[in-house]
């Protein structure tokens, strides 16, 4: 039969599953679905969504026997002693079994009202008949003895036995398969067990190389490609819901009690994909002409890995609380050389789009789409494995993934489609945050910033890493245009982890610290939301740190009071900036909302008063008069201090000390605001961050600690960062009741007391413009009264709320993963199903054009003009205008009716 007639044949059978009722299951119809297919082409291709539903929803009875078919044809393939051989026991058999199975299984968690029935086909008990039952109903159907009727006392029943759940076994059989003899791993000697426990490559748990042809890693690929889509129940799941009750493939597998499979299992997965490296070929452009098959594999066990790894088994209520073997044992690993190799094979992914993008010729180099996945293995194996955490610190490798981090964070900041990315990336720099020796190890000089990418480059940078990283949160914060809001404690919790740690701050991250203290403490932003003033204690807590910790180690007391005296030699910069805010501070203790009420009055008449001027100029140049901006946010704030609400100014002018010592540095915006640089929307993003919501006395009086990462089971929710009361409309109304619950609370002690004592032993800093001989004086001087507090470490906290966004975040990497290796076939696995956990866009094709290509030779040609473009040399001045692609018609919400365009991921 050639091609084009057995794919004829089985679009034909295919037909059948709905339009004749109850096919017996010893029809040999049902032989032709592991048949007849060439390849998994034919499968998705002709095997339309359409079709399956039909089936589904018109003879469940038909779709019930091709699922049982299918995977009871796996299974006997596994135990047939021939397998994989062409004649008794084909390789393509098994192929296609699991290429249907693939196909099927997303439209069975797709439906709700299935829920009932999948848990009884896929989860109940069964029995199945023994070989000696086979071989005695064999034996009365030969005879013709198929009635009652023609039962005798003396015949025998057929004989059955218990059997596993349908869907155990298919796990099982998978899993097995994965180290099989002859299919995945190399043949085996006569006699031998077929399957083999043996790691896929070298690195963790292995020191022997094991051959693999090409054959046996696409059979990887499609068996770990099922085994995905076999969780992928999760896709199926609000984000609410699925951390509580969980995947039960998932819990199955996680739980496996046998320690050879698990340990087996997940250093294959481990290793397969620290070993790939993307740069292996060096022609230029030759990704562009050769698929790697190998890139399919990697993506599959780094997917699969972290859908083991992170999973939070859901507690049963009896017992103990079960484990996640996976997670555990990736939590016991512990040699040096091991931890070197799991280094270096994130470091290489990571590192590839900076070499990619600091080449001439951008597009060169292989780009492999998992860098997110593996920063969040990598965030992974921080939780979960302290040995690793001391590694990289002692080792000074955590510089290297600060800088990554940042770049993947800061070079996505203002995209949409990103911000989940975003935000891990900056609970990966928390968690990091959180060990004592990560802070000292910051004060290591950053030699070779000039070598990175642009887009986090800083100017004229001198100084240490933790200059980089402030700096770079700093921009973070100011930059984001509000899209980050939610992860501003976060941030702040970076800072105070650190603080404490930190020396030698430069001049420009102390500058920036108190550039958002000025903003923070302004009335505008003060009185614009509920638990604005949340940010402010965060900072403040955070300057105190910095100021206590860091002194001379010469400790004394004064002979004439008797008190410790402490020379603040640590960070003469940041001192020097906060006398320079003094009036900031000052104003601070004193605010009120009278006060700030009229500070608000005043703004805003000075805006009406700038208005009216701009009107009458532009009515006398034709111009539109501007439109009204939007209302304060950190998240809106420039960088620079030209702008409305900048966090930018050094010093007060004569006329805001006149008027009042604490100026908000806004003339443009208006205060109709209910969620300006607000943490309320925190629960409603479901960020797993906590900040302690207890007053300084009481947070002093706690042990330091060392931190937790366990969030196995955890039910702790967001609620301290949930705003208790909204006003009419969702605006918010602020009252001096309110302000007292939190204004004496804030911790000023500190810092005034510093201001208070250098008042007289350093030049006021508007009197002198030698910022040398300033330095030099805050460095010799003395503050009595100051005691350092007790290092507090700031965490955050796993909850249901929380596990539902992460979890929502690695399944819309997968889903978007698979939309672009299918990118050209038929249809990926999931495309056009009823997804719950998170929105996803179709959104229009795009024409080919040289920047947005549709083949080898474009893609070359979008290279090649886009390096001239950089080069800024030469110029194509026709380019512009045969270079622009297609715009579509916009995005519109995925109905399941097809895939006319790539898919975009919302909210994860």
């Amino acid at each position: 039969m050639g091609a084009s007639d057995s794919k004829l044949v089985f679009k034909q059978g295919i037909f059948k599953l709905s339009e004749q009722q109850n096919i017996s299951a010893d029809d040999p119809y049902w032989t032709g679905f592991w048949e007849l297919p060439e390849s998994a082409e034919d499968i998705f291709s002709l095997f339309s969504p359409t079709d399956i539903r039909r089936t589904r929803d018109h003879a469940l009875g038909n779709f019930e026997t091709l699922i049982l078919a299918v995977a009871s044809r796996l299974c006997v393939l596994r135990n047939h002693p021939s397998f994989p051989d062409p004649e008794l026991a084909p390789e393509r058999d098994a192929l296609n079994c699991i290429r249907v199975l693939t196909r099927l299984l997303p439209f069975v968690y797709e439906e709700e009202h299935l829920e009932g029935w999948e848990e009884k086909f896929f989860w109940g008990a069964r029995r199945k008949r023994t070989r000696k039952g086979q071989i005695a109903r064999s034996e009365v159907l030969f005879d013709g003895a198929t009635s009652p009727d023609n039962e005798t006392p003396t015949q025998k029943e057929p004989e059955f036995e218990e059997a596993k759940p349908l869907a155990e076994e298919l796990i099982d059989t998978l899993v097995d398969l994965l180290f099989f003899s002859d299919f995945t791993l190399p043949k085996t000697a006569a006699g031998k067990n077929k399957v083999t426990w043996a790691i896929w490559q070298t690195g963790v748990g292995c020191n022997t190389p094991i051959t693999a042809t090409k054959e046996f890693e696409n059979n990887r690929a499609e068996i770990l490609r099922l085994l995905i889509v076999i969780c992928s129940k999760s896709l199926y799941m609000t984000s609410n819901v699925l951390p509580i009750h969980g995947v039960r493939a998932i819990t199955y597998l996680t739980t496996c009690p046998d320690k050879q499979t698990v340990l087996s299992v997940l250093c294959s997965l481990l290793n397969t994909t620290l070993k790939y490296n993307p740069a292996a070929w060096r022609v230029p452009y030759d990704h562009v002409v050769f698929k790697d098959s190998r890139q399919s594999l990697v993506t599959y066990c780094l997917q699969l890995l972290l859908i083991l790894v992170l999973y939070p088994v859901p507690e049963t209520g009896r017992g103990p609380p079960p484990r996640n073997n996976f997670r555990y044992f990736l939590g016991r690993l512990h040699r040096p050389q091991d931890f070197q190799f799991i280094v270096d094979g994130m470091n290489r992914i990571l590192n590839q789009p900076l070499q990619a993008t600091g080449s001439y010729f951008p597009g060169i180099q292989k780009s492999v789409t998992w860098a997110p996945e593996m920063i969040m293995l990598f965030w992974e194996t921080l939780q979960c494995n302290k040995r690793f955490r001391s590694f990289i610190i002692d080792t000074e490798r955590a510089h290297d993934f600060v800088v990554l981090i940042l770049f993947y964070a800061l070079n996505q900041r203002t995209d949409p489609s990103k911000q989940g990315i975003i935000r891990m990336c900056v609970f990966v720099l928390q968690t990091m945050s959180v060990e004592p020796n990560f802070g000292k190890s910051l004060n290591k000089t950053f030699e070779g910033q000039e070598t990175l990418p642009a887009s986090i480059r800083i100017a004229n940078f001198h100084g240490s890493y933790a200059d980089y990283l402030i700096t770079s949160i700093h921009t973070l914060l100011t930059t984001s245009k509000g899209k980050l809001d939610a992860v501003y404690p976060a941030l702040l919790a970076i800072i105070n982890n650190i603080a404490p740690h930190v020396e030698n701050l430069g001049r420009a991250p102390s500058l920036k610290l108190l550039q958002l203290f000025n903003s923070m403490s302004s009335p505008k932003f003060l009185l614009a939301n509920e638990t604005n003033h949340v940010l402010l204690r965060s900072l403040l807590e955070a300057l105190n740190a910095i100021v206590e910790h860091r002194y001379d180690s010469r400790r004394g007391l004064d002979p004439l009071i008797g008190q410790a005296a402490h020379a603040l030699i640590g960070n003469p910069h940041l001192i020097l900036a906060i006398l320079r805010s003094k009036n900031h501070f000052e104003a601070l203790r004193e605010f009120t909302l009278e006060s700030g009420q009229e500070e608000l009055e005043r703004l805003k008449a000075k805006m009406e008063a700038e208005t009216a001027s701009l009107t009458r100029e532009n009515s006398i140049d034709g111009t539109r008069s501007p439109a009204v901006a939007r209302a304060p946010s950190l998240g809106n704030v420039p960088e620079e201090d030209n702008g409305a609400f900048a966090i930018g100014d050094d010093e007060d002018s004569d006329e805001d000390q006149a008027s009042t010592p604490i100026r908000a540095q806004s003339s443009t915006h208006s205060m109709h605001s209910s969620r300006a640089a607000s943490i309320s929307s925190l629960a409603d993003d479901a960020v797993p961050l906590q900040l302690r919501g207890m007053s300084e006395k009481a947070r002093g009086k706690m042990p330091a600690g060392q931190p937790s990462f366990s969030r196995q089971n955890s039910t702790t929710s967001l609620n301290s960062l949930t705003p208790s009361t909204v006003g009419v409309n969702g605006s918010f109304t602020p009252t001096a009741e309110w302000i007292e619950t939190w204004l004496p609370e804030l911790p000023l002690h500190t810092i005034l007391t510093v201001i208070t004592e250098l008042s007289s032993q350093v030049p006021p800093a508007e009197s002198t413009n030698d910022t040398a001989a300033t330095l030099a004086a805050i460095r010799k001087a003395d503050v009595r009264g100051i005691e350092p507090s007790p290092v507090r470490v700031h965490l955050f906290e796993w909850s249901a709320l929380s596990l539902g966004w992460y979890e929502s975040l690695l399944w819309g990497f997968i889903f978007t993963s698979e939309m672009l290796v299918s990118k050209g076939s038929a249809a990926g696995v999931w495309t056009g199903t009823a997804i719950r956990l998170f929105k996803v866009q179709e959104m229009a094709a795009q024409t080919p054009s040289l920047l947005a290509p549709r083949g080898a030779v474009d893609a070359v040609g979008s290279n090649l003009v886009q390096s001239v473009q950089r080069i800024g040399s030469l110029s194509l001045r026709s380019a512009s205008g045969a270079a622009s692609p297609g715009n579509g018609s916009g995005p519109r919400q995925q109905n399941g009716s097809g895939n006319n365009g790539p898919m975009t991921v919302r909210d994860v």
